[in-house]
């Protein structure tokens, strides 16, 4: 387990709800979850708080890897395609940083590589800083 890995275990949501942390460099990220039935929502279909939960959290990975507490202050996810099984990824890209703000996209895809939502976040980073 990395520097990054071991400090994002303290997300307890994320951890309750399966999502690994697989990869993670300033302004980078990758997370996964294996699609369990608790996943599910009334549809049979994977839950779309589930969706904004990977991605959020992938989100946060690559804004805090910088070393600072960086917290969200803005977030809005589309859906494309739905999912019941499998293996979700999530991958987290910077787009824009500044001193005070980073934005980030963040897209979800299946074990197919089917696009099924993307994520756009913007975050204020303090002046904290992360002890990894």
């Amino acid at each position: 387990m990395d520097k990054y890995q071991q400090y994002f275990t303290a997300d307890k949501f994320a951890m309750s709800n399966g999502i690994e942390l697989v990869e993670c460099s300033p302004g980078h990220a990758r997370a996964t979850i294996k699609i369990e039935n608790r996943h599910l929502n009334g549809a049979g279909v994977v839950h779309g708080g589930l969706l904004f939960t990977l991605a959020d959290f992938c989100f946060a990975a690559a804004v805090n890897s910088y070393g600072f507490i960086t917290l969200s202050i803005n977030a809005s996810i589309s859906f494309f395609a739905k999912s019941t099984e499998g293996t979700l990824t999530a991958e987290a890209k910077e787009i824009a940083r500044s001193n005070k703000l980073c934005t980030c996209d963040i897209n979800i895809f299946n074990e197919n590589g089917t696009l099924l939502a993307n994520f756009k976040g913007t975050a204020y980073i303090t002046p904290k800083t992360i002890e990894f």
